[in-house]
């Protein structure tokens, strides 16, 4: 059972650097929480692999810094279409 969450770590992690995916969207693909895949590519993954790690950080502090402007881009396309 342990190979397969390290395993699911790793992929997760290489699926979010390939394309820039949220936590949401990366949960969403896998079939797995949120909670489930944050945990993956912080805790256990820098244990597995620190690089790989460190690279999937990068790109969830972007994604993060950008929430505010997606959450803004939802709410103005749900009121543009009432």
């Amino acid at each position: 059972m342990k190979g397969y969450i390290e395993e699911r770590a790793i992929k997760t992690a290489e699926y979010i650097i390939e394309t820039k995916a949220t936590v949401r969207q990366t949960a969403r693909k896998f079939g797995v929480s949120k909670s489930t895949v944050h945990k993956d590519v912080t805790t256990r993954l820098s244990q597995i692999n620190p690089k790989l790690a460190e690279e999937t950080r990068e790109v969830l502090d972007i994604n993060k810094k950008e929430r505010h402007i997606r959450g803004g881009l939802a709410t103005r396309e749900k009121y543009l279409h009432k």
